[in-house]
């Protein structure tokens, strides 16, 4: 499946939702970016794209059934959510399968199984660090306990101007 049909699948699934919409996108990008500086393989990249994707797309559901945003509702209905979708995209069982593991666990930093897991959880983190407009101190502190790949430590460093030593 190219991510261009999911993006199109993704954004009427949002439809009406233009911070979702503009969440996923961004983290789209960055996670593309990442996983082409970190030069993944072609079938890994697509993994990781398609799940970025989707990597949200829990977020309604949860706010519905618990009247809460939280990560472990987000990854509890966000997996069988991105499977349904990539299976009706036509994606193979196997995509299928490491997709929806990532969405069910994009909020679980301490399990990271795979490159493709661990640069979704950087670009997530990107993006939400300007969204969330996180103190200096804030991002030190993600720096040092999430960020792995040298891609996407160099992004956040120079995107929020960090210094390699970690002093604000």
């Amino acid at each position: 499946m190219q991510s261009i049909e999911l993006l199109q699948r993704m954004i009427e699934f949002d439809a009406g939702d233009a911070k979702r919409i503009q969440h996923f996108l961004k983290v789209y990008e960055f996670a593309s970016l990442i996983g082409q500086l970190e030069k993944l393989p072609a079938a890994q990249q697509q993994v990781l794209e398609l799940a970025a994707i989707v990597h949200d797309i829990g977020i309604h559901a949860a706010e519905q059934k618990y009247a809460s945003t939280a990560g472990t509702y987000q990854e509890r209905e966000g997996q069988p959510l991105a499977e349904e979708m990539l299976r009706a995209a036509g994606c193979g069982e196997a995509v299928v399968q490491r997709v929806g593991f990532l969405v069910g666990h994009h909020h679980t930093y301490d399990a990271v199984d795979g490159p493709d897991y661990q640069i979704l959880l950087e670009a997530d983190f990107l993006v939400n660090t300007y969204e969330d407009q996180l103190s200096p101190h804030a991002i030190h502190a993600v720096r040092d306990k999430v960020f792995r790949t040298e891609s996407g430590r160099n992004l956040l460093e120079t995107i929020y101007g960090l210094s390699v030593e970690g002093e604000e």
